[in-house]
């Protein structure tokens, strides 16, 4: 896991300007950004401790401290949530060496019958490793021909940093593969997100890895998908949340006529092929 939280701390410390605190900006900088000094000050903390959590030897920080970083860092709502999730995972697992699992693909019969449901929609059923466990014939439809299903066990995460055809298939790939990078620190478990890191980091490349470590919360606009039959589809994605299981129901809605026309197309060819074969 390395220290996620130090290095969280760490890159907005960089990102920060002084002059957007009220501190004076200071010449010859050797580093950009909020000095560990000035950050130690701002959160009532010693210099030395800051340097100990972003260095990664002081894996315990108390809730207080995590806040007062919070508010010394003037970090958005979602940005605290993610402080405070690694703070959670650094105290509950960086002590111990972590055994890496694949999660479980099962899912439940209900939801299964849920998706069904949303047929001719496009759904999927997913985790936040990107593993896409169950889908509707209209994602078929519109991820199948840039290659998203090829694989036996489909995986969005895989498929954004390995698969050439990712690049044009998402016209926002740089958001795409930030959001996808994000998401594995909210991994259904630590045990989880390091058995996909050890299996994808070797082949994704330092892309990858660099993603990993900045800690970014992504926004989430509309999804431009560059089908390879030729239309340009813009997607508004709503996700349902299945706390119980650490999976996802994400449902893709046509967010302008173009789309909502083009969708219709892709779905009557599939049926076309379908009936074909």
């Amino acid at each position: 896991m390395g220290k996620p939280l130090g290095d969280f701390i760490r890159a907005k410390r960089d990102s920060v300007q002084p002059e957007s605190l009220g501190l004076p900006a200071r010449d010859r900088r050797r580093s950009p950004g909020l000095r560990r000094l000035d950050l130690a000050a701002r959160a009532g903390i010693s210099v030395e401790y800051l340097t100990r959590i972003e260095q990664g030897r002081d894996t315990n920080p108390s809730t207080a401290v995590v806040n007062a970083l919070a508010d010394a860092l003037s970090l958005d709502p979602s940005e605290r949530n993610h402080l405070r999730y690694l703070a959670k995972i650094t105290r509950g697992g960086c002590a111990v060496r972590i055994q890496p699992v694949p999660p479980p693909r099962q899912v439940r019969p209900s939801v299964l019958a849920t998706l069904r449901l949303l047929e001719p929609g496009i759904a999927i059923v997913t985790n936040r490793l990107g593993d896409v466990l169950a889908w509707t014939g209209g994602f078929e439809s519109v991820a199948g021909a840039a290659g998203v299903l090829d694989a036996a066990a489909p995986n969005l995460t895989r498929y954004v940093f390995t698969d050439p055809r990712a690049r044009s298939f998402f016209a926002d790939w740089d958001d795409i593969a930030d959001q996808q990078a994000f998401d594995l620190w909210l991994a259904p478990s630590v045990e989880n997100l390091e058995w996909l890191t050890a299996e994808l980091a070797p082949v994704a490349g330092p892309e990858f890895a660099r993603r990993l470590k900045r800690h970014v919360v992504p926004p989430r606009g509309v999804l431009r998908l560059s089908h390879p039959a030729g239309p340009e589809l813009r997607l508004v994605r709503e996700t349902l949340e299945l706390a119980a299981d650490a999976q996802q129901l994400v449902v893709f809605l046509p967010a302008d006529e173009h789309t909502a026309q083009a969708v219709d197309q892709l779905r009557g060819q599939r049926r076309r092929l379908r009936s074909i074969s």
